[in-house]
């Protein structure tokens, strides 16, 4: 098998599949033009939120699911538990991914 430089290991690609971070640039540094051109590219890649919204949608009524299994099918309320904790949290990653795509619609550019 042939390694290739371009090709990621599964950790960065399984950290990409699920966080957003790593798509947008910071509009608090640099001058003007910068900042300016850092808020362009975050408009241009925030199309992407929605994908990432139904990833998140997904994995918490997957996590959700199992954890119902568990813990009614199965009668095993402390696996349960590990089950519910990411359905949990994925409540609050999209309450993020939306808040970013309202904000991304309608607040102007922050300089």
């Amino acid at each position: 098998m042939a390694t290739d430089d371009n090709a990621l290991s599964f950790r960065v690609l399984l950290y990409r599949y699920l966080f957003f971070g790593w798509l947008f640039r910071d509009v608090r540094h640099g001058n003007v033009f910068e900042r300016s051109a850092a808020w362009r590219h975050n408009l241009d890649k925030a199309h992407w939120l929605l994908t990432y919204l139904r990833r998140w949608v997904a994995l918490g009524i997957v996590s959700f699911a199992l954890g119902m299994l568990f813990e009614h099918g199965l009668s095993a309320q402390a696996i349960s538990a590990f089950f519910y904790v990411p359905s949990v949290l994925s409540v609050v990653v999209n309450t993020v991914i939306g808040v970013l795509i309202a904000g991304f619609k309608l607040l102007p550019a922050p300089f």
